[in-house]
């Protein structure tokens, strides 16, 4: 399993609430996650209020990450999607480009060939939402990383005569 930590910012959410939230409407579903491989909660869509969250979310990505195990067991690289039929709520969990799971809870109301197709489109829009990201995030380490080579060339000394320390040049000869 691969660990993936991230920073979203606020436009890159909001896009991802907008999947969501079409998924939500077009699968005719009771609840939407997105959920970080490490079972963290990235965005919901739905009414979560008899949902304990962070259980949910947790227990997914331990779901995930079972399944992975036994694909192995079986010479498969891994299951992309999930599914869990209930009496009357159905679970759908498809992994998104090795990065986030997709958990749609919906009820027998919604047929699985329509949450499957829905889905689909869904993933094909959080891979673009990610792609970008990570493209973000490696242009900020980047110049993140650039800044910080020119703070390392930066000695006691200059900093000693930057704020007039006690061995800063204009200081030194003068009494005291």
């Amino acid at each position: 399993m691969m660990g993936f930590d991230f920073v979203l910012y606020e436009q890159d959410y909001d896009q991802i609430q907008q999947v969501l939230h079409r998924l939500k409407e077009g699968a005719n579903a009771q609840m939407v996650f997105l959920i970080d491989r490490n079972g963290s909660m990235v965005a919901f869509q739905g009414d979560t209020e008899n949902i304990d969250t962070t259980s949910f979310a947790s227990l997914a990505a331990g779901n995930v990450a079972a399944t992975e195990s036994l694909a192995r067991l079986l010479g498969e690289r891994e299951f992309n999607v999930l599914y869990h039929e209930g009496a009357g709520q159905n679970i759908h969990m498809s992994l998104i480009s090795q990065r986030v799971i997709l958990v749609v809870i919906f009820s027998n109301k919604s047929a699985l060939g329509l949450v499957r197709l829905r889905v689909k489109q869904a993933a094909n829009e959080l891979e673009r939402i990610f792609t970008s990201l990570m493209e973000k995030l490696e242009r900020d380490r980047e110049l993140i990383g650039a800044s910080l080579n020119q703070f390392a060339e930066i000695t006691d000394e200059d900093i000693d005569a930057l704020f007039g320390g006690p061995e800063s040049e204009r200081d030194r000869g003068r009494p005291r």
